[in-house]
């Protein structure tokens, strides 16, 4: 094509209709978003260049409402290798080696299609860990469903969990970990996020900035067909009574597809043929070759008819959008196109040279010689729209005296209600469907530590026991209550589940959950949660490397609750150094580290026992979050703790619970003289705690006393009860019975 062609004007296709206000209100622009188009094409655009346009100012493609927040974060450190632009952040590990993940949301999918939607994440999130030449070792996912009893939740779980089941285990990735909550709040609008975990070595990570002039632009992996069209813009709206009828928007996954793509990727950046590579995400082919080319300051033809199609009479408009599963696209070096064939074909993939790149910083797309689409590209980077919309901060809650909630008349029965609630309750019947041992390097597997850890794969040999543990964290009704002390103790969470197994947090992935940002009081949410975290994240050094925002989760006007998810990443040099939260021996000392103050709004047990969501959430003290975290860290690598757990729901009680549960062995503690009353000692939840199994309890204490750590022994382990001297004393099978049965008994019960 020459440099004439490129400018002509495109032709229309056959029965390609009218531009109108209502095609462009229906692809989600609004009308002076359209009239900031019209200014930039200088001309009424086609029907795929309307197209393009409205996937890239989307909001789930541009974040034209979240981007200015967003930069608040931090996102630097000397281990950051990649922050926030690419496919995946990557921080250095050592030894030569990174880890690379990210976090992402596909949560309007799953509502609508929860087996297909749950699925298509995982290897939405999948291809953007690998595309980068990351071998994945490890998915988290992190899932939040609506009242147990409405009429959808059910039906929900069961496929969300079959399809992340059947994607994970298909492609052989284990998944070590993640979280389950339930709350009213998103009985129209549940939330699907996933996270990946891959490693690579530094030397070898790519990257989608496309470079040299002419050379080749390459498809592979599945054929397009019209499944996740227009899957963006639909992600970017709220549910309403018509939402069933988006069904076609959500995409079809298939994991053996993806399984194949992986092999073949990582065979072909085992050689030196590849200048930038991209997968097809949200908006398909149009997000994946705009993004490549902006991102190298180039332009690109595309012949679209040489794209793979699985349907007939697919047209310029629906292969540019259509979000198909299982596809990347790559620019090769010239003169390697067979080298690379090659490769594909062995792995019985498509493979073809769609176009090339140009000097001319336009993407110009044709279909069957005819330009059908002629777009400048820089402006729909720069004057893409991005709004600083009205917020109006949530003011704090007035602090809930404990005083005011009623001491529970029978112990035994608070905790059994609390440990078989729907949030505390086992998620056995959930992870036991994951593959978690898959390639036989999970250390710490699900319910088995308050982090995930893996064993680095590829180490030298002298770090060979190196682990990278992992963990999703997020309190969403303390972020409702008052979004900057949620967001604050979402990092700070997620850091202690890192610190408690005995590993350095090192950076954080963000999925960013909220309703409607054309609400003032959403987007106090979103900017009081963002003010929290990067606070948090500051104050921690645990920058933030990658993430997704994933806005407008409200069905007929009705919120989600706000819910920042942290997933997080830590590094430990030797796995044998780590502690689970197991207890699983007799003799144990145990020793709370923290001050407890008995701080009850917002906590669980108000909610379970009470039936009350008030109050403010717990405070976060950052730096008695790392005095406390980085002594318990000390006291693991040291070889001087059996077994660590942060306190968080449920508090003191609740924790003590699980970890007997979780070793099998009982335990007896006595309450310390002091100030706070026994249920707001015992089921408080007061931040920066952890609860520690160690042989002398005597001598942690006074290791704690030096370090300025507030730390009691409680009392030790053994026996086949839970006792709390004076309070209650409840056989653990009779705790484990209630715990274990909440949730294999609500799936299988009639709807």
């Amino acid at each position: 094509m020459t440099v004439a062609q490129e400018k002509n004007p495109p032709v229309k296709l056959p029965n390609e209709p009218a531009i109108t206000p209502q095609i462009v209100a229906e692809h989600g622009l609004a009308p002076d978003e359209y009239e900031r188009l019209l200014k930039i094409m200088g001309r009424d655009p086609t029907m795929v260049e309307l197209g393009i346009f409205s996937a890239m100012w989307s909001e789930h493609c541009s974040y034209k409402s979240s981007k200015v927040w967003l930069k608040k974060l931090p996102t630097k450190a000397p281990w950051v290798i990649q922050g926030p632009g690419e496919n995946a952040g990557v921080i250095d590990i050592g030894d030569g080696q990174a880890a690379i993940f990210k976090m992402e949301s596909h949560n309007h999918p799953s509502y609508i299609e929860p087996y297909q939607g749950a699925a298509t994440g995982v290897g939405g999130i999948l291809r953007d860990v690998f595309t980068m030449g990351a071998r994945p070792v490890a998915n988290l996912n992190a899932l939040r469903f609506g009242d147990p009893k409405h009429a959808k939740t059910r039906h929900l779980v069961s496929g969300v969990v079959a399809g992340i089941a059947g994607y994970g285990n298909c492609m052989g990735i284990p998944t070590v970990g993640g979280e389950t909550n339930f709350h009213a709040a998103y009985n129209g609008n549940i939330l699907v996020n996933a996270m990946t975990v891959g490693v690579a070595a530094t030397d070898k990570i790519f990257y989608a900035a496309a470079a040299g002039i002419g050379n080749p632009m390459v498809y592979v992996g599945s054929k397009t067909g019209r499944d996740g069209i227009h899957g963006a813009t639909m992600s970017s709206t709220e549910f309403n009574e018509d939402s069933e009828s988006k069904r076609p928007t959500v995409q079809v996954g298939d994991p053996f597809v993806e399984k194949l793509l992986l092999e073949a990727c990582l065979e072909l950046m085992a050689t030196d043929a590849i200048i930038a590579i991209q997968d097809m995400g949200a908006a398909g082919l149009t997000s994946s070759s705009f993004e490549m080319a902006a991102k190298g300051g180039l332009g690109l033809v595309m012949e679209l008819d040489k794209v793979p199609m699985r349907e007939t009479g697919m047209n310029p408009y629906e292969l540019m959008l259509s979000e198909s599963q299982e596809r990347m696209l790559i620019v090769l070096k010239p003169g390697r196109e067979d080298e690379a064939r090659k490769i594909f074909e062995k792995w019985e993939l498509d493979f073809a040279v769609i176009g090339h790149l140009t000097d001319t910083e336009r993407m110009v797309l044709t279909w069957h010689g005819d330009v059908v689409g002629n777009i400048p590209i820089p402006p729909l980077v720069t004057e893409a729209p991005m709004y600083e919309r009205p917020w109006t901060l949530t003011p704090p809650p007035p602090e809930l005296d404990a005083a005011t909630v009623p001491v529970p008349t029978d112990w035994k029965a608070s905790l059994l209600t609390l440990m078989s609630c729907p949030d505390l309750a086992s998620k056995a019947w959930i992870w036991h469907q994951y593959d978690h041992l898959i390639m036989g390097n999970t250390a710490i597997r699900p319910q088995g530590g308050d982090a995930a850890l893996v064993r680095v794969p590829g180490a030298p040999k002298a770090a060979s026991h190196k682990g990278l543990a992992m963990t999703s964290d997020c309190t969403p009704r303390y972020v409702q209550a008052h979004p900057e002390t949620g967001g604050r103790q979402a990092v700070a969470e997620a850091w202690r589940n890192i610190t408690a197994v005995g590993a350095r947090p090192l950076a954080v992935t963000d999925n960013m959950n909220f309703g409607n940002p054309q609400k003032p009081e959403i987007m106090g949410q979103f900017a009081g949660a963002i003010m929290g975290m990067a606070e948090a994240c500051t104050a921690l050094d645990f920058p933030v490397v990658s993430g997704n925002v994933s806005l407008y989760n409200e069905t007929e006007g009705r919120p989600i609750l706000p819910t920042p998810t942290i997933g997080a990443v830590g590094v430990i040099d030797d796995i044998a150094t780590s502690a689970g939260s197991r207890v699983s021996q007799s003799g144990l000392a145990l020793v709370l580290i923290g001050e407890t103050k008995g701080w009850l709004g917002q906590s669980i047990y108000l909610r379970e026992l009470h039936g009350r969501e008030e109050g403010a959430p717990p405070p976060v003290d950052l730096a008695v979050e790392r005095r406390n975290g980085d002594f318990v860290r000390g006291e693991i690598v040291g070889r001087r703790v059996h077994a660590c757990h942060d306190l968080s729901d449920g508090g003191l009680l609740v924790a003590l619970a699980e970890m007997c549960l979780s070793g099998g062995t009982g335990a007896c503690i006595k309450l310390p003289a002091s100030d706070v009353a026994p249920h707001a000692y015992l089921y408080g939840e007061d931040q920066g705690r952890y609860l520690i199994a160690t042989d002398d309890g005597p001598a942690l204490v006074e290791a704690a006393r030096k370090a300025g750590v507030p730390a009691v022994l409680l009392g030790y382990s053994g026996g086949p009860d839970i006792s709390v001297d004076g309070l209650l004393t409840l056989p653990l099978q009779e705790l484990r019975d209630a715990h274990e049965s909440w949730l294999p008994g609500y799936m299988n019960s009639a709807a």
